[in-house]
């Protein structure tokens, strides 16, 4: 995959179209998501997406949660020493808010709430969001509410 979210099955692009422009097909292009204008829009909004791990092995012939096992975490440490300005992490689903809270030493936030902690030398607020796919048993219109609070609750970019 060349991009996050690429599959037009999930909802993460529709779910930031409606949230910063009040339009959920802003970021469709047919039948497929405008990876341009999202790279484009993310670089603009100062949001990086990465996985929490680097290295997984499925279990199963699925990406289900509990058909994954964590071979090889990322180095989230690493990654922050890049970006000092970063001071607030979000999970999509079940197995990365759990790899995360591991690895930043905190507990896992309930979906749609953070938790904050101490690491890599700054105070950090994780955010496990609810799941973008359409198969987490929950509205499109719920998800996007907690995407705008969480944004809502996020400082204003300040880098270009």
């Amino acid at each position: 995959m060349d991009f996050f979210y690429p599959n037009p099955q999930n909802d993460m692009w529709r779910i930031m179209g409606q949230v910063f422009f009040e339009n959920k097909q802003h970021f469709v292009g047919g039948k497929v998501f405008n990876r341009e204008e999202i790279v484009s829009f993310c670089r603009k909004q100062g949001i990086a997406i990465f996985d929490t791990a680097q290295a997984v092995r499925r279990l199963q012939g699925n990406a289900a949660d509990e058909h994954l096992e964590i071979v090889e975490q990322t180095d989230i440490a690493a990654i922050l020493q890049q970006i000092p300005q970063c001071h607030n992490i979000c999970c999509t689903g079940g197995k990365a808010a759990e790899t995360l809270a591991e690895i930043l030493y905190t507990a896992t936030p309930k979906v749609s709430d953070y938790v904050e902690t101490a690491f890599a030398g700054r105070t950090i607020r994780f955010w496990r969001m609810p799941s973008s796919s359409r198969a987490y048993p929950l509205s499109f219109d719920k998800k996007a509410a907690a995407y705008q609070r969480m944004f809502n609750e996020l400082p204003k970019k300040t880098i270009e």
